[in-house]
């Protein structure tokens, strides 16, 4: 039978620590089992229950962690971003169709405005400063009335995020209690997690990556999870000094930040207790990879996720077996194969195509747009397969390797350029510490490819040089012709570099 998330927050001993700050004293999984049971009780008065909406705009932390299960064992949950304005609240909001939105006590930030715009109740979350770290009361100025009081089933919403939508409106994703205990299940035997384990949490909370693979996971391995304010490199040693986690995950941003700082902190890193790091979100340079390897003396765990699977769809396994740089693993959860990009049809072992997926960490679709899901889903040999949007092909060893997602390869008059490529080629030049490639319009070729660069400190490398570094590694075809030096390179809230729309960031569009 498919587990849910309150089956998860029952599942440990008492005595095994899971939530942690600074200053604060962990809260054990017998204090996160006390916290759903008041939770729930709390939202029931208020007049939420099952298969209400409630949104989720709190700093990242461990009342954030502690609130998404403990409002999910009860309702649905759809965590935002702290950083949104009014009107992006306002249309999240009204998107979702949200009963309540859950702020902490001295919260006064444009999601009020929005809540009061559309007309849905504010939840005040308070803590004291003795409680233990992810501790919480839910308190209220009005009662909704009567709510469905029984506990979801598997086969209900816990969890709804948007994708991106960084080519046009963003898209709902719902997901189902049995794909968040089914992700956090892969994860967990991906990693090998065990109670012993302590995750280093520096992923931001309202993002799939930082709310399954090190939230999810570690509290269904029965581990302990250290929640931090979010990234920052400046902190980032402090944190693995005073924690001594097991193991962090992060995008390839964060960990290229973590290395420009590497060497001031070698004797923090020599006594770290590193099992493993891991990278996600984006696909990790294979000269970063071999960098943090060499760097933490530890193996760098690169897996590959998204939204649409509840986060993880393949992982490098960890050793004995190897971790192939510029790959994202084998297989690690669903079922994964290459299908034709155009026809609904599987395509032979070692052929490029579009990457598709099927398995119980799959959403059943997206809400409310039947034409998203057509072009989406399809079946084949009795499953029903998500096809990704991402182009790759798998090795003989059954290793996936990415070559770019199917709407950022450059179609250069009729020549196809895989960025992720161009991008390899120029981050092994050693004064080059950051890269994205994208495309470009042009008025003959229809696309052509720049790039925008990072360089190491104390670096004079210009446009002339990076160019022709460049093309004596690739096609002249792949040479980017411009190239932006940029102090840092645009990125996301969740630090994800979006190719998509980056060259109308950098002021280069016609």
């Amino acid at each position: 039978m498919s587990q849910t998330i309150s089956t998860l927050i029952t599942h440990h001993d008492a005595k095994t620590r899971a939530i942690g700050a600074p200053d604060r004293e962990w809260l054990s999984y017998g204090g996160l089992r006390s916290l759903a049971v008041k939770v729930r009780k709390q939202l029931h008065e208020i007049g939420i229950g099952r298969g209400d909406r409630v949104a989720i705009v709190l700093p990242n932390g461990p009342e954030m962690a502690t609130a998404f299960f403990s409002i999910a064992q009860v309702a649905t949950t759809a965590p935002l971003n702290p950083a949104y304005r009014e009107e992006e609240y306002e249309f999240y909001l009204n998107d979702l169709k949200a009963k309540a939105l859950v702020v902490s006590a001295d919260y006064d930030g444009p999601a009020i405005s929005a809540a009061q715009k559309v007309n849905i109740a504010v939840l005040r979350l308070s803590y004291g400063p003795s409680d233990p770290a992810g501790c919480f009361t839910l308190s209220s100025d009005v009662n909704l009335g009567k709510c469905d009081d029984t506990l979801p089933r598997h086969d209900d919403v816990a969890l709804i995020l948007h994708t991106s939508g960084t080519t046009s409106k963003p898209k709902i994703v719902p997901l189902l209690q049995s794909n968040v205990c089914a992700s956090a299940d892969n994860i967990l035997k991906s990693l090998a997690l065990t109670p012993k384990d302590c995750c280093l949490s520096v992923m931001p909370l309202f993002h799939i990556h930082g709310l399954i693979a090190a939230v999810s996971a570690s509290l269904s391995a029965g581990a302990q999870i250290f929640c931090t304010p979010g990234f920052n490199a400046l902190r980032f040693f402090a944190q693995l000094e005073t924690v001594k986690p097991t193991w962090y995950t992060a995008v390839p941003t964060m960990h290229q930040a973590i290395l420009a700082r590497a060497e001031r902190n070698r004797e923090i890193i020599d006594n770290a207790n590193l099992r493993f790091l891991r990278s996600s979100s984006a696909s990790l340079p294979a000269p970063v990879m071999q960098a943090l390897v060499t760097t933490f003396g530890a193996p760098v765990i690169e897996a590959y996720g998204m939204t649409e699977a509840t986060h993880q769809m393949c992982c490098n396994p960890l050793p004995p077996r190897a971790q192939k740089p510029g790959s994202v693993g084998v297989a690690a959860g669903p079922e994964a194969r290459i299908a034709d990009e155009i026809e609904d049809r599987l395509l032979e072992p070692g052929a490029t195509g579009e990457i598709v997926i099927s398995g119980p960490n799959v959403t059943p679709g997206y809400e409310g747009n039947p034409t998203a899901n057509e072009s989406a889903f399809f079946m084949a040999m009795g499953k029903r397969w998500f096809r990704t949007g991402d182009q790759g092909a798998f090795d003989e060893d059954g290793y996936l390797s990415l070559t770019g997602r199917l709407k950022e390869i450059i179609n250069r008059g009729g020549e196809k350029i895989s960025p992720l490529e161009v991008d390899a080629v120029m981050l092994s030049h050693p004064e080059i510490a950051q890269v994205v490639c994208f495309a470009v319009n042009h008025d003959k070729l229809g696309e052509d490819i720049a790039a925008a660069v990072v360089l190491q400190e104390g670096s004079t490398l210009d446009e002339r040089a990076i160019r022709e570094f460049t093309s004596l590694h690739i096609a002249s075809f792949k040479v980017p012709r411009s190239v932006k030096i940029l102090e840092e390179i645009p990125k996301g809230a969740t630090g994800k570099i979006q190719r998509i729309g980056m060259a109308e960031k950098l002021g280069l569009t016609n």
